[in-house]
């Protein structure tokens, strides 16, 4: 399923260095379209820079994740790792300082639970959101679309946890000589936790991204699964690609670090000062812009409800008409 999906076709990248690339262009656009008329000094000290950014979503991935883990029902993993697919989807190409990550985050999130079946109104939803639910709830059906649009209505998502089972299922049976193949489990649900606020989910195959998690299980258990990888699960000619796509998983998944505090809040106030204000929902312009779609949308209601009237006296008028002849006839 994975090698013919959209996934594979549109989301997945060759190395680091095409999302560094897509991620610094996406920075410069922004800059370029709403800094014209500044001098490079005052852009530098105005908006945010690629590398800012980049501190700014690592530390609302891990709000997105301490949210879902949070959340009441309790979310289904699959949920969680969709929503974080999204999150990185959306900001790929789509600056922080165009659409702010606390209003993209819970879109995320509630779009992942439809996709996934995890079934939520928006209500029990914003019902986990603290402060104006009312405003939480407009908020996420207003940037729904959006969302969709900009990962190009490519919501499936295939996720790792399919692949460790199947590792699971053939270590149980084609490698007996470990003992109690379940002990790995816990390590593997760690690792994986992990591995998803990092890129790995853009570069790798889900299957890839499994056998690393198995792997490092595996050291972590100190279980030994060389003779598994090398004489069961792959020839030796498979053997070179797959190692270090492992090792760079599990590499990525190690340099996983918070950013500190103090640093968030200094760029919190950065972007308030820098941020697009026609997408900024206390912002004057964007409610001035929403009353406009509003009082358009009434006004396209009133012409149809007119051209129905009209319609339908003509319609009445012309039986009129046909009963006036018939009926002397008669």
């Amino acid at each position: 399923m994975f090698p013919q999906s959209s996934q594979k076709k549109y989301w997945i990248f060759s190395d680091e260095n095409d999302l560094t690339t897509l991620r610094e262009k996406t920075n410069a656009d922004f800059i370029a379209k709403h800094g014209v008329n500044m001098t490079p000094e005052q852009k530098e000290e105005h908006f945010l820079s690629h590398s800012e950014e980049r501190t700014l979503l690592r530390f609302y991935e891990l709000q997105l994740r301490d949210f879902c883990r949070r959340f009441n029902p309790q979310m289904p993993r699959p949920t969680v790792a969709t929503a974080l697919h999204y999150f990185k989807r959306f900001y790929l190409r789509n600056s922080v300082m165009d659409y702010h990550p606390k209003e993209i985050l819970v879109t995320c999130v509630y779009l992942a639970c439809k996709v996934e079946e995890f079934n939520v109104s928006i209500s029990q939803f914003v019902a986990n959101i603290k402060g104006d639910r009312e405003k939480a709830s407009d908020i996420i059906l207003n940037n729904e679309l959006l969302l969709m649009q900009q990962l190009n209505y490519n919501l499936t998502v295939h996720n790792p946890f399919r692949p460790v089972e199947g590792l699971m299922i053939d270590i149980k049976t084609r490698y007996t000589s470990l003992e109690n193949p379940e002990k790995l489990r816990q390590h593997i649900d760690e690792f994986l936790e992990r591995v998803f606020l990092t890129d790995s989910v853009l570069l790798y195959a889900p299957s890839q991204v499994a056998l690393a998690a198995t792997l490092h299980a595996a050291s972590r258990a100190s279980a030994n699964l060389d003779n598994y990888v090398t004489d069961i699960l792959f020839s030796r000619e498979q053997l070179g690609g797959i190692i270090e796509a492992v090792r760079k998983i599990r590499s990525m998944a190690k340099c996983v670090e918070p950013p500190s505090r103090e640093i968030v809040k200094a760029l919190e106030k950065k972007l308030d000062k820098c941020r697009n204000q026609e997408n900024n929902p206390d912002s004057e312009i964007y409610k001035q812009r929403m009353q406009e779609m509003l009082d358009e949308e009434d006004l396209q209601d009133n012409e149809k409800y007119a051209k129905i009237i009209q319609d339908q006296a003509a319609h009445d008028d012309k039986i009129l008409g046909v009963n006036k002849i018939i009926s002397p006839a008669l």
